[in-house]
């Protein structure tokens, strides 16, 4: 029997717990080849959600077999003391998961360091400025890099369990979970957070319009002239009208939208890298290549190894 162990703190979000569903319901399943739950904190007793649910946990000791991180509603700091647990954990444990802002516990414990992670999308920008050796995708609904896994916010802990009990029992145990708890089996891990066009948040239809036309055209140059049109705009009224409505140059959000669309077709799997790059506007694999390293910290040849994971 695996023991999977869950740590919580004051002010955990209640969500997190759904992670502990999916592999109750393995346990039904699998008997004694299942898991044994525990959930912990540093120093044991009772721990509150946001919700003031309180929860008992026990204190840290013997490392479980998965170690899994629970996050709040905002990110925060964790004492020294759990920090180094769960770097420990890095070594000792044979999985690590942060769900959510769990993945900042992680970096501060240094488990992030080189490795491709998400965590909530609100919070994404954050978790790569605080910690700039981390490789942030704020795309993705979960992400298993090596041993250690992160998730985006609230049921994408549940995609990232299933992936779990997928890893270690097969797919015909994760649908039959999955089915029980009404989730899909299961969303995929390269599966969208969001879309590019709802995190560039135009404001005015013009924008919209130049938006909704540079998706439908990524072979075009998309200029801002041509933007421009499409807006009924002039060019040096669009340039200053859109960064205001999106805090992005329109070369910038026709990059975002490019890697956007190189990304899913890179999940389908079934193009070359020439194609890909042709169809959504790159010309050609370098100038693809340099985008994603600029978004991604890997090249597109790494992320679809990982998307296909």
């Amino acid at each position: 029997m695996r023991q999977v162990g869950l740590i919580l703190e004051d002010g955990f979000q209640s969500m997190a717990l759904s992670a502990l569903s999916a592999f109750e319901f393995a346990n039904h399943e699998l008997g004694s080849r299942g898991y044994r739950l525990t959930v912990l904190s540093e120093d044991g007793g009772i721990r509150r959600s946001t919700m003031g649910v309180g929860i008992e946990t026990v204190a840290l000791g013997v490392m479980p077999d998965t170690l899994m991180v629970a996050g709040g509603l905002v990110p925060r700091p964790v004492s020294n003391g759990l920090a180094a647990f769960v770097a420990r954990a890095g070594h000792e444990a044979r999985r690590v998961a942060g769900i959510c802002t769990g993945a900042f516990v992680l970096a501060q414990a240094g488990l992030l360091q080189g490795r491709l992670a998400t965590t909530h999308w609100a919070y994404t920008r954050q978790l790569q400025k605080q910690f700039p050796h981390v490789a942030v995708d704020p795309d993705r609904i979960y992400i298993q890099d090596g041993a250690v896994w992160t998730s985006a916010g609230m049921t994408a802990g549940i995609d990232l369990t299933l992936a779990l009990i997928e890893e270690d029992h097969g797919a015909g145990l994760a649908k039959s979970i999955a089915r029980k708890l009404v989730v899909y089996h299961r969303r995929p891990g390269g599966q969208s957070q969001f879309s590019a066009m709802l995190e560039l948040e135009p404001r005015s239809d013009r924008i919209k319009r130049a938006l909704t036309h540079a998706r439908e055209n990524l072979t075009n140059p998309l200029t801002v002239d041509e933007l421009a049109d499409a807006a009924s705009l002039s060019p040096r009224q669009f340039a200053r009208v859109f960064r205001e409505e999106t805090g992005q140059s329109p070369a910038k959000a026709v990059e975002i939208l490019r890697l956007e669309a190189a990304k899913l077709m890179l999940e389908e799997g079934r193009h070359p890298m020439e194609i890909v790059a042709r169809d959504t506007g790159f010309a050609d694999r370098d100038r693809m290549r340099r985008a994603f390293l600029r978004a991604y910290g890997q090249p597109p040849a790494s992320l679809k190894r990982t998307l296909a994971a």
